[in-house]
């Protein structure tokens, strides 16, 4: 590991400590060179599917775009960045575990439709709507009255 003051590659490590996710390493590191400590983190690197578009394409998972457009539909909403990093990290480790080389990018987007619902009836709203791509205004009006008849349900049990 290269000094980030120094550029020498003589340093110790003082402290080494697992995060809370357990899923990556915090070192405490001192140069031998200029006596300056840093810090670095190690991370598994995750094998993680190619994610195959609707329209055929295929590229690489990518956290970020989730989180970006989960972010997008909560912008306003009282959901923390830590809950979304949360649920975008389980997603990860989900289409690890599973093995497979693809997946089906409607997949990755009914499993953050069903969280978001749970979440949030706005943000749900707004997600669904860009990610079902609603051709007109009725069809936006019949999943709202889908949520109206559901909330009306749970109020009655």
């Amino acid at each position: 590991m290269k000094c980030p003051y120094c550029m020498k590659l003589d340093n110790k490590v003082i402290d080494s400590r697992l995060s809370k996710d357990g899923r990556m390493i915090r070192r405490r590191r001192e140069c031998l060179g200029c006596g300056r400590r840093f810090t670095t983190y190690e991370k598994l690197e995750d094998v993680l599917p190619m994610v195959v578009k609707k329209d055929g394409r295929r590229e690489p998972f990518n956290r970020e775009k989730i989180i970006a457009g989960i972010s997008m539909a909560c912008r306003k909403r009282p959901i923390s960045m830590a809950n979304i990093e949360e649920f975008v990290d389980s997603l990860e480790i989900y289409f690890q575990e599973l093995g497979k080389k693809e997946i089906d990018s409607s997949e990755i987007g009914e499993r953050v439709v069903s969280e978001l619902k749970r979440w949030d009836e706005v943000a749900y709203v707004r997600f669904a709507s860009v990610y079902r791509q609603f051709k007109d205004i009725s069809e936006f009006m019949s999943e709202l009255e889908e949520i109206i008849k559901a909330r009306k349900e749970v109020r009655n049990q």
